[in-house]
């Protein structure tokens, strides 16, 4: 089938044309001429660019008219269908031969070889060779102010000036008024098979109907002009037997069926139809008028500013069943939204749909980079997932980018039809490009977005990833293609050897900008957000005297608390007459890191801790522990002390020195440091490190691998593979060492005197059993309990914790305690007899002090 249409897009590739009644074709690059497909192919045969070879960009814009052909009507993913044209002249002109040629027809013609003379003109008949002379050109060429020549693939409306020897040869014009002038009449003998959209013809109304009027024309052609073609100002005054000019639109090859238009834009050849104005697409309309009702089609409207627009049947309303045709009664109003334009109709498209008015993306346009976007999977390919977004928006989402980690099967997390939530990396929308991501890290990340080297100001911290790891360190991209780099002594505070075994492709990185050059697109990051902090309250922990006694690793002392601090305890080493002063930074005063707490909560002045020991004598303090694993480890000569001594597969008892998103570096005794990168940190996926360790935490790691040159150390901490064997035995030993920690803790406050509040609490021990009175009952189904046994504490059960008993407020109940969080004064209890059965059944109770040891 053959239509005229209009140039909507311009894009590399292809060629978006808009046609009659609101459709859209495509024009592929390879579908132009014989000429220009010849260059493309020789192009790609040698590898590099040829001169004479001028993209689309450059022969084509939007508003021009052209002559096309259907080759293809194609059905895509999402169920659209696609229509597939064809602007070559031997396929639209297929119906001409040569001596069908006449003088003043009005051809489509492509620009095939430039020669001294003028231009040889590509007309899609075979046997015809077509001369445009230079001097003919030269008007044209200078209005389109395109360059001094016409190109090669170029389209030119052409009208034939002479014929010669039976129409081997014809001399063409391009002139501008020739071609507007252009009118086609019988004696060029145009037939059915041969004739062309876009010629213009005098026309005979034969008949005026409802949804349009009947045409003769050329005296023995019958054609159509529905009611979207009609000139708007003169739709109510045709009558049978008027004269007037039309202008052929489309020709069925097989029903002979001819459509044309009446609008005045069409009826002078080589003109271009009326467009909108970009500020009106998107526009919400407040009242439309309607104008027309067919109730097979749609409804036409005229909008606020009296331009008309067009609502297809299916944008009438949410869908049939609610649909009302008397609401569309002429003169009725209603609220739409425009949606489209058709250049071929010069009207706009618009919606009535609660959905398309309250949209909040339309067109690519709407879309800016960072948005977060919710979309819908309709396609899973090799290069990555195809998201849409809305109906005219359609994004991809590249295979890196499905996951804060790279999915090998993607099918079997994504399937056809879900929904995502998705952030924008790169919009284009002269391109229709939109690329996206699903790292969950990026899409709920509240950190500025960077989509351009001006936003990246010095100081400024934001979420990046990582797109390349080697020797020199990281290559990290953020949006609109937006990329820096880190270097090797800026990816940590503690020294990577090799940047590539800790970062990998893909991987969501937090970066802290240090210097950008906007011209040279030249970005310097850094994963060091801050400085290490020094210990705090150094200066004030400087001993009054200078310390002559000199400690070894290991050896053990008995110590007085002299000071507390936010960081920790200043104690004095309690022997012979040195009063030596050392520090216990608070995550060394248990493996635990609640106990550390509660600890440095229950100590004083003038305390005794017996048995710590000395983790490090050097700088002007000594550092002590007493985590309990660690200094079993040097005991047990289960250490390394020095780096000639570590070995792949050794398990290794040390603390979290620094928590970074990309891993764990951890401290041994004797000052031997490894990383535990992300991917080795836990049997489980990390989104993020800190959700999983802490400063100070107590660790076994197994050594993966060592670097002897550059002396670094790569570690694994995850459960699975540092456990020696019996898991049973080390769990219990963990608990026990646990529970005689809350033991001395009790022991402590028992000693001070602590008010009755505080010593009852450090006497509610989990399993024990307490009588309480039932307070409230929450709305969630927790309750809140009091008792002579938890004055002034908070008491509380979830709602699975009350099993299946119905209390009230005031009711009187047993409980058995879970657990205690001293620091907040909190029980929580609970009624499941299940529970209460089990520990309760022999009429006593299991407290920490009677749990087996590690022994039995």
């Amino acid at each position: 089938m053959l239509f005229l249409g209009c140039i909507k897009e311009v894009s590399d590739y292809e060629l978006v044309i808009s046609l009659p009644n609101g459709l859209l074709g495509f024009v592929p690059v390879t579908q132009i001429c014989d000429a220009y497909s010849k260059m493309l192919s020789s192009q790609v045969a040698q590898g590099e660019l040829l001169e004479d070879l001028n993209s689309l960009s450059d022969m084509y814009y939007p508003g021009t008219l052209v002559r096309c052909i259907v080759t293809s009507v194609e059905k895509s993913a999402d169920g659209r269908r696609s229509i597939k044209l064809s602007i070559d002249p031997k396929k639209v002109n297929n119906g001409l031969n040569a001596s069908a040629l006449a003088a003043g027809m009005l051809l489509s013609g492509f620009v095939s070889s430039v020669e001294d003379h003028g231009y040889l003109i590509d007309i899609g008949v075979g046997g015809t060779h077509a001369f445009l002379p230079r001097q003919k050109a030269q008007n044209y060429i200078k209005a389109v102010k395109r360059g001094p020549d016409l190109k090669i693939g170029q389209n030119l409306n052409c009208v034939i000036v002479e014929v010669r020897n039976e129409g081997r040869v014809v001399h063409l014009s391009v002139d501008r008024s020739d071609v507007a002038a252009s009118l086609a009449t019988e004696r060029q003998n145009w037939t059915l098979s041969n004739l062309l959209p876009g010629l213009v013809v005098k026309a005979r109304v034969q008949k005026v109907a409802p949804l349009g009027i009947k045409l003769n024309f050329l005296s023995s052609f019958t054609g159509i002009v529905d009611f979207m073609h009609m000139d708007p100002e003169k739709s109510m005054n045709y009558a049978a037997d008027q004269v007037m000019k039309a202008c052929i639109l489309s020709v069925h090859p097989t029903s002979k069926v001819v459509r044309l238009t009446l609008r005045q834009a069409f009826l002078h050849p080589g003109g271009s139809p009326n467009q909108l104005s970009n500020d009106r697409m998107g526009a919400v309309v407040e009242e439309s008028t309607v104008k027309a009702f067919y109730k097979k089609f749609g409804a036409v409207f005229e909008l606020d500013d009296g331009a008309l627009a067009f609502a297809r049947l299916k944008h009438l309303s949410k869908n049939r069943k609610s649909f009302k045709p008397g609401a569309f009664k002429t003169g009725c109003k209603h609220k739409s939204r425009i949606i489209d334009y058709s250049l071929m109709d010069e009207m706009c498209i618009v919606s009535l749909k609660y959905q398309v008015i309250e949209a909040r993306f339309l067109q690519y346009q709407d879309i800016h980079t960072g948005d977060v976007v919710q979309g819908k999977v309709f396609a899973l390919k090799s290069i990555g997932m195809q998201v849409k977004v809305t109906d005219g928006i359609k994004g991809l989402v590249p295979s890196m980018h499905l996951a804060d980690v790279i999915l090998k099967q993607p099918e079997k997390k994504y399937s056809i039809g879900d929904e995502v939530k998705c952030r924008v990396l790169e919009c284009n929308p002269a391109g229709k490009k939109l690329i996206l991501t699903l790292k969950r890290s990026l899409v709920q990340s509240k950190l500025p977005v960077l989509s351009s080297y001006e936003d990246a100001k010095p100081g400024v911290i934001t979420h990046g990833f990582v797109v390349c790891a080697r020797e020199f360190g990281c290559i990290v991209k953020f949006y609109n293609d937006v990329k820096g780099l880190v270097p090797k002594n800026e990816l940590s505070s503690e020294p990577i050897s090799c940047p590539d075994k800790v970062f990998h492709e893909g991987q969501v990185v937090k970066v802290m900008v240090l210097k950008c050059e906007p011209q040279q697109e030249r970005l310097l990051l850094s994963f060091r957000l801050s400085s290490e902090p020094a210990l705090e309250g150094r200066k004030e922990c400087t001993p009054k005297k200078k310390q002559e006694v000199k400690y070894q690793i290991g050896e053990m002392v008995d110590v007085k608390v002299l000071k507390k601090k936010d960081n920790g305890l200043e104690v004095s080493i309690l022997e012979g007459e040195g009063n030596v002063v050392a520090s216990i930074p608070t995550m060394h005063l248990s493996d635990f890191i609640t106990t550390c707490k509660l600890l440095w909560h229950c100590l004083q002045e003038g305390d005794v801790l017996p048995r710590v020991m000395c983790l490090s004598d050097k700088g002007e303090r000594i550092i002590l522990s007493r985590k309990s694993a660690v200094i079993s480890a040097v005991q047990e000569e289960q250490v390394v002390r020095n780096f000639s001594e570590i070995q792949p597969g050794m398990l290794l008892t040390g603390y979290v020195r620094n928590v970074m998103p990309f891993g764990v570096f951890v401290e041994f005794p004797f000052g031997v440091t490894g990383l535990a990168p992300k991917m080795s940190m836990c049997d489980k996926f990390v989104t993020d490190t800190k959700d999983h360790f802490v400063v100070g935490q107590t660790v076994i790691a197994k050594v993966v691998s060592i670097d002897e040159e550059k002396q670094r150390v790569l570690l694994n901490l995850k459960v699975s593979e540092c456990s020696s064997g019996d898991s049973a035995a080390e769990s219990f030993a963990l608990l026990n060492q646990y529970f005689k920690e809350m033991i001395e803790i009790r022991s402590l406050l028992r000693r001070r005197g602590e008010p009755s509040m505080a010593q009852g609490l450090y006497e509610l021990v989990p399993g024990k059993e307490l009588q309480l009175v039932v307070q409230d009952v929450k709305e969630d189904g927790s309750a809140l309990f009091s008792g002579s046994c938890v004055t002034g504490l908070t008491v509380t059960a979830t709602r699975y914790h009350l099993g299946d008993k119905n209390i009230v407020p005031g009711e009187k109940t047993k409980a058995m305690v879970l657990h205690v969080d001293a620091l907040t004064s909190k029980v929580y209890v609970s009624l499941r007899e299940q529970l209460l059965s089990l520990f309760l059944s022999s009429g006593s109770q299991r407290t920490p002090s009677t749990l087996p040891s590690c022994s039995t």
